[in-house]
């Protein structure tokens, strides 16, 4: 019996992450989903497994190097090839420059851009050999333009999107697809229901995201083929200003 192919989400929270996983494993393939605290997998794993998926759940922090390579080996090792990786960490915070600390402004540069650079790389390294995968960088409206109390989430947004682009020019012809969806928009999120009540009470006229058909997009750009393949596509509620 041949082994699973494996897909990857870094970052893989209680709404779209949790949903790319599912919608993924849904599919047949093995899933590894990493968080900073592993028992905040749980419940993700257990949903996973329920409906007659594989999961397995890993604590990592997507900042630090040497835990990033410890595991893509020991999944390309003792788990399987690695055919989709999706980066899904989020770093949005909001304060005036001002009062944008260098403690902060690091903090969310570390999240959004070097754990990207990260993931990327030991993607990349595990689906060159076989000249096959698909790398996703989830991207946001701070990906396309600063706003007012956004530098900090802006300039790492921005880098990622760098970081997408070259690795899709020297990636692509190698096999492998890389793509940079742009969340332009609120998504159905206990943030957005906690934070912003007014913005989430739009769910009824199907104002914000929902999670599940975010990860349906995910699902269908790595089933493209490759002579129609897209790297960045944007994805926003129809009462969205752009």
């Amino acid at each position: 019996m041949s082994t699973p192919p494996v897909a990857v989400v870094i970052g893989a929270g209680d709404a779209t992450g949790g949903a790319i996983a599912k919608r993924f494993a849904r599919e047949g393939y093995s899933l590894c989903v990493t968080r900073r605290n592993v028992d905040q997998l749980t419940v993700l794993a257990d949903e996973i497994r329920a409906a007659g998926g594989t999961a397995h759940p890993f604590g990592c922090d997507a900042r630090v190097e040497e835990q990033m390579v410890e595991l893509f080996e020991h999944i390309e090792r003792d788990i399987g090839p690695i055919e989709v990786v999706v980066f899904n960490i989020g770093a949005n915070v909001r304060f005036s420059i001002t009062e944008t600390t260098e403690r902060v402004y690091r903090k969310v540069w570390e999240m959004a851009a070097l754990s990207g650079f990260l993931t990327g790389r030991e993607a990349a390294k595990a689906m060159l050999p076989r000249q096959k995968g698909t790398i996703i960088f989830t991207g946001a409206t701070a990906s396309l333009r600063g706003g007012v109390g956004f530098s900090a989430f802006a300039g790492a947004k921005f880098a990622l999107r760098a970081l997408a682009q070259s690795m899709a020019r020297e990636l692509g012809p190698q096999g492998i697809h890389v793509a940079h969806p742009i969340i332009d928009g609120a998504i159905d999120t206990a943030f957005i229901r906690d934070t912003f009540p007014e913005r989430y009470a739009l769910k009824d006229q199907d104002g914000i995201l929902n999670p599940e058909h975010i990860a349906e997009q995910y699902w269908q750009l790595h089933c493209q083929p490759r002579d129609s393949w897209t790297h960045e596509l944007d994805l926003r509620p129809w009462m969205e200003t752009f």
